[in-house]
């Protein structure tokens, strides 16, 4: 741009991207809390308000795929700019609509625009800094994929409280229309390749695959998972459209999905643990408002307060990661985000029913300190040895692989933890009976079962859910802290840089 300085366009260019994935990444978890708002607003059923959420996850897994391609017909910056401006638009609509027909349409058109906003703005960073400096971009650009679903919870709590459910969707409009007018005016645009063929058959098969196994996990608790026969049929669509694109891909001519990305060990090895991580964190994420309400009682605004402390640990450890990537072998970085992860679990499998709020704070401080150290180098190492022609399309995968790990997470710790509620409560009951002293006491006789127990039983069946639950909180963070010790070999395969004085992106030049 005449008479701005390359230093400062770069600056905005990358304020720009970053309030960009911010926008999206809310969106993911913002619209959570105000579900039962909705249900309200709307008239319709539990089931029918999940709608709202099962639309938008599905819409971005089809649509994320896609970024690679599109960005080679109309170019990088113009790809940009209509996604975010479709987002803002659906967004829009979204705090408009007047139906949940209405809703569910927008919040489609909201994640099918959304879903190129982050493989374009991880890539967009990789361009925009030399190769010293991409680590600290990446960190930057990091930030704002961690910190987005992290803090909708919070944001979204407290702008339906404040305002309305609606003002969780007009909140992207001043955000996206600053994103919009940094990226025409700064970002540089990529050359366009009109010839560029669409597999339309590897397409489709890849669309159906998600978009089956999406509405599988996201009904499966509701439906009670495989007694019903649509989670049956949506799991063979799954598996069978799933081989189908396999095959296609591995042995068409000019597939929809290239195949030498998955040659490259390192980026087989990202996408691996970037899988598992999307299943720790949304799977906490999900389950740690629910805990704080419910069980300890605190309400919707102080409960999101409390889990501030992820963000501020997330943010802290991306800007420390950036510096040392370059300077640190990439897997002691990552070992040490996974040591964080895995503390963190190792407290929250020590709450209890009494727990105050400083454990519960500081072991959020402790897991945002160990993602950003997993993350940012981890995203480095990815495409350390990547082509760069690959750069988009492997970015989109990889945003993929966290989204499916986020979807199966929540779904899988969900129904984990309603099972195990119900096992431990049926453990627990066999303990009341006539001559239980817990009985007793809750009573306040002497023995025996002969008084008026109308009244106290139901206080004693009360407690014994809550203790019930709160062990199948402890299971579910048991189970967590095992998948983080899962990744600790996978790390041991990634290749580090050769120059530790380059960043790991210099491929891209």
């Amino acid at each position: 741009m005449r008479g701005i300085a390359p230093g400062t366009a770069r600056l905005l260019a990358s304020v720009s991207v970053v309030a960009a994935t911010i926008m999206q990444t809310l969106d993911t978890t913002i619209a959570n809390v105000a579900l039962p708002h909705m249900q309200g607003s709307m008239n319709a059923s539990i089931d029918q308000v999940s709608w709202v959420l099962t639309s938008y996850m599905v819409a971005t897994a089809i649509s994320t795929p896609l970024t690679g391609y599109l960005e080679r017909r109309l170019g990088r910056r113009k790809l940009f700019i209509g996604a975010v401006a479709f987002f803002v638009m659906a967004s829009v609509l979204c705090g408009l609509a007047l139906s949940l027909e209405q809703i569910v349409l927008y919040r489609l058109i909201q994640g099918a625009a959304g879903a190129a906003i982050i493989p374009l703005a991880q890539a967009s960073m990789q361009d925009l800094f030399p190769p010293e400096q991409r680590g600290q971009a990446v960190a930057l650009w990091g930030m704002g994929v961690m910190i987005g679903p992290i803090l909708g919870p919070t944001l979204g709590g407290y702008l339906t409280d404040a305002y309305n459910w609606r003002w969780i969707f007009f909140i992207n409009v001043p955000i996206g229309l600053m994103a919009a007018i940094g990226l025409a005016t700064f970002l540089p645009d990529t050359p366009v390749e009109r010839r560029t063929k669409f597999d339309l058959f590897g397409f489709t098969m890849l669309s159906i695959a998600l978009a089956s196994m999406q509405l599988m996990l996201d009904r499966g608790h509701t439906l009670d998972w495989f007694s019903s026969p649509e989670i049956v049929i949506e799991a063979l669509l799954a598996g069978a459209f799933a081989w189908v694109f396999l095959v296609h891909m591995f042995t068409a001519r000019e597939p929809f999905m290239s195949p030498i990305p998955f040659r490259d060990l390192n980026f087989v090895v990202g996408i691996s643990v970037m899988f598992l991580m999307g299943v720790i964190l949304f799977a906490i994420m999900a389950m740690l408002p629910t805990f704080l309400q419910t069980l300890l009682g605190y309400p919707v605004t102080t409960a999101g307060n409390a889990l501030v402390s992820r963000g501020v640990g997330t943010m802290i450890s991306m800007a420390l990661a950036g510096r040392l990537i370059g300077k640190y072998d990439v897997r002691i970085l990552i070992g040490f985000g996974i040591i964080c992860m895995g503390s963190s679990l190792w407290q929250m499998s020590d709450f209890t029913l009494d727990t105050p709020a400083m454990p519960i704070i500081l072991s959020g401080f402790t897991q945002g300190i160990g993602m950003g150290f997993i993350y940012v180098p981890l995203s480095a190492a990815a495409f350390s040895t990547m082509p760069a022609r690959f750069r988009t399309e492997s970015a989109a995968t990889f945003s993929l692989s966290r989204n499916i790990g986020s979807s199966i997470g929540v779904s899988a710790i969900t129904t984990n933890l309603a099972e195990s509620t119900q096992a431990n409560h049926a453990i627990l009951s066999q303990h009341i009976n006539p001559f239980s002293r817990a009985l007793d006491t809750q009573l306040g006789q002497g023995g025996g079962m002969s008084g008026d127990v109308s009244q106290a039983l139901p206080l004693l069946n009360m407690e014994v859910t809550r203790q019930a639950t709160m062990l199948a909180y402890i299971e579910d963070f048991q189970i967590l802290l095992l998948l983080v010790l899962l990744t600790i070999p996978m790390v041991l395969f990634l290749t580090p840089s050769k120059n530790q004085n380059v960043q790991a992106a210099e491929v891209y030049d």
